[in-house]
């Protein structure tokens, strides 16, 4: 019972979340060759969960102030714990670091709150919530440290921005076939407009073009290379076993485990060869 609701904790909290979207930057530095920089791994970390967390119970925490159960009034207290805890790490970032943080957090916000005159946040736009999570994924997790290591942007680079969009896409169809019949018809999601089954056709594609977009590359990194293809494998499996009634656990812990599982399949891939 204790351990069930440390887990939960864990996920509830977006800490899962954050290691998801840490491992994404690592495999980043893996590609390009160069060391990991720590300083910017914690900032990345601390930020998701205080940007994730904002997203999940802004809402919750406006309307039910008074009222919140222990576990959200937990979250509530970590998640401004994590908040306390990444303002030092903001004085080892580099400006143009922190400028590209903040236009990325600028959609995250908006993403929560209303549009200037409007009553709707771009999460309620139809169609649109998707692409603005993967982008704003793509963007933390290559962008950022793009910039971290001055390396001027290459056609590869360029790459490997539209690959970490997609692989981001696929990852969240899981999520909305899961949602697709709690969310109000208006947000338009994938599934509510083409259905359980041409949504996984869809991710498919999607997959597909994420590991041939890598031979469109000046310079092909064959352990990277390996171990995308294996990325693409596991992530049409998880899509394959996708249901609306899914498993608690398995777009909240599994899939969001896949990022993961891309560094294991990466450094196994690297040991055989």
């Amino acid at each position: 019972m204790i351990l069930k609701k440390v887990f939960d904790f864990y996920i509830n909290s977006s800490l899962h979340v954050a290691l998801a979207v840490l491992s994404f930057t690592v495999i980043t530095y893996l590609n390009f060759g160069v060391a990991v920089n720590y300083e910017l791994l914690v900032f990345i970390f601390l930020a998701t969960i205080t940007g994730y967390n904002f997203i999940k119970y802004a809402a919750i925490a406006k309307f039910k102030h008074l009222s919140l159960s222990p576990q959200l009034r937990a979250i509530q207290i970590f998640s401004f714990l994590v908040f306390i805890g990444l303002i030092p790490t903001l004085f080892f970032q580099s400006l143009e670091v922190l400028i590209s943080s903040c236009i990325l957090g600028f959609f995250t916000l908006l993403y929560a709150l209303p549009l200037s005159g409007r009553r709707r946040n771009l999460r309620e736009i139809p169609g649109l919530k998707i692409y603005i999570i993967a982008l704003v994924v793509a963007g933390v997790t290559v962008i950022l440290p793009l910039i971290e290591t001055e390396i001027f942007p290459t056609r590869d680079h360029i790459i490997d921005f539209f690959q970490r969009t997609i692989i981001a896409v696929v990852l969240i169809l899981p999520f909305e076939i899961r949602d697709m019949n709690k969310d109000i018809a208006q947000l338009s999601t994938i599934p509510q407009r083409l259905g359980v089954s041409r949504t996984k056709q869809l991710g498919y594609v999607l997959i597909a073009l994420f590991v041939l977009t890598e031979f469109l590359k000046r310079e092909i990194d064959i352990t990277y290379a390996i171990s995308l293809a294996g990325l693409g494998v596991l992530s049409s499996l998880f899509l394959k076993n996708s249901t609306v009634d899914q498993d608690k656990y398995f777009a909240s812990f599994w899939v969001e485990a896949v990022p993961m599982f891309w560094i294991g399949i990466f450094y196994l891939v690297d040991l055989i060869i």
